[in-house]
């Protein structure tokens, strides 16, 4: 940091810097400021501040790499930050950059365009302009909180790579936020659920994301070869997504589960055995697409079933059958809740549903199968589908 001090010479006020050369002997400069010492000391003062940071600033610029100082000086906010997304590219999850293209080349490009700030430019207000109008269009604080997160990521790369010298979306304040309350079916809600839910094209993965409180990425995500029919386990280590990646949709496959605590086996009920069989049976019969044959969640010609199909269909009926509208998540949700309200220790129910703050490696995913037999005794007793005769009631009567 550069100090200095007032001096007083000829009837005016200077303000002198103690600046050092390139082998860091002092060299005082002494600059006037203007003012003449009869009343005027408050102004030289602040006069001596300013002088202070504009120094400050061309001694920072001054050690910068010329060539890159040169090659962004004149670079817009918003072009930076669609070089800054491109660099991401093989550095984070596939689902994390489209979180980030979805943002940066929508709303926050096509405003900061419009605006012409340049990077080195760019304040504070600027960007609490932009999050201001984010909040006027009706985007939640959630949502805005994402925007500054990408920001700040990107501007933080700017000060490491010194093309710019301090980060200015630290000095905005923090973005409130709601958090989200969980909707869940009471056990007879569920119940009624998959009484209705059989028979349609979503039969299957919704039945698994309500029996075992799997996520939607799980369910389409599991493959025949994670069932074990003779041991009866069902292992959760695929994912199965779908995004905007260079403006192309696309599935988005990953050999894993979302956490390490995400990578889990489970018992594989009779009834969920008999489901999956019957299913496959079916679906296999006629089918002229095979590219997906290894997912147990495909559509009538073989095609992998998309999760916005799922989350779609799944409101339909609820509100085609007069149900309580709730999202597809909330299904792991309501699994939860049955098994908290069972008795079920909450250290059993992290595992069961693979919870990513239980802060565990894999030794969760290999615990032995019978660390889990209280929470699939209670699922089995409060879920199972009578499969083997469908004259009779298609839910089992309720034991305890």
């Amino acid at each position: 940091m550069i100090t200095g001090s007032l001096q007083k010479k000829k009837g005016l006020y200077y303000a002198v810097l103690n600046l050092y050369d390139d082998y860091g002997k002092r060299k005082p400069k002494w600059i006037p400021t203007g003012y003449t010492i009869k009343g005027n000391k408050k102004k030289a003062v602040e006069k001596l501040e300013q002088f202070k940071i504009e120094y400050e600033q061309k001694s920072k610029i001054k050690l910068r790499d010329p060539n890159i100082y040169d090659k962004y000086k004149n670079i817009l906010f918003c072009d930076y930050m669609l070089e800054w997304l491109e660099k991401q590219k093989g550095k984070v999850e596939q689902t994390t950059y489209i979180g980030y293209e979805q943002v940066i080349k929508g709303r926050l490009y096509k405003y900061f365009k419009a605006k012409k700030i340049k990077l080195v430019d760019l304040k504070p207000k600027h960007i609490q302009d932009f999050f201001d109008l984010l909040f006027a269009e009706g985007l939640s604080g959630n949502t805005v909180k994402h925007y500054r997160a990408n920001i700040s990521k990107a501007l933080k790369s700017a000060v490491i790579t010194e093309i710019i010298d301090s980060n200015p979306a630290t000095k905005l304040e923090i973005i409130k936020t709601k958090e989200y309350t969980a909707d869940y079916y009471t056990q007879d809600e569920l119940l009624k659920l998959m009484e209705i839910i059989k028979n349609t094209t979503i039969e299957l993965p919704v039945i698994i994301a309500g029996v075992y409180g799997l996520r939607r990425e799980e369910v389409i995500g599991i493959k025949w070869n994670a069932i074990d029919f003779k041991a009866k386990t069902l292992t959760i280590r695929h994912t199965v997504g779908r995004g905007k990646i260079d403006g192309v949709t696309q599935f988005i496959f990953k050999d894993r589960a979302k956490s390490d605590s995400g990578y889990r086996t489970l018992p594989l009920f009779d009834f969920i055995a008999n489901l999956l069989n019957s299913y496959k049976e079916k679906v296999y019969g006629n089918t002229y697409c095979n590219d997906y044959k290894d997912y147990i969640c495909l559509m009538q010609n073989g095609e992998l079933m998309k999760p916005g199909y799922v989350t779609q269909t799944f409101s339909k009926i609820l509100d085609n059958n007069n149900l309580r509208h709730i999202r597809l998540h909330d299904l792991r949700h309501s699994c939860g809740t049955l098994l908290i309200q069972n008795g079920v220790p909450v250290k059993d129910i992290q595992i069961w549903l693979g919870h990513s703050n239980f802060q565990t490696t894999l030794r969760y995913a290999h615990a032995d199968i019978e660390n889990k037999k209280v929470s699939a005794n209670v699922i089995e007793n409060k879920l199972a589908l009578d499969t083997k005769d469908t004259k009779k009631e298609q839910i089992t009567k309720l034991a305890i």
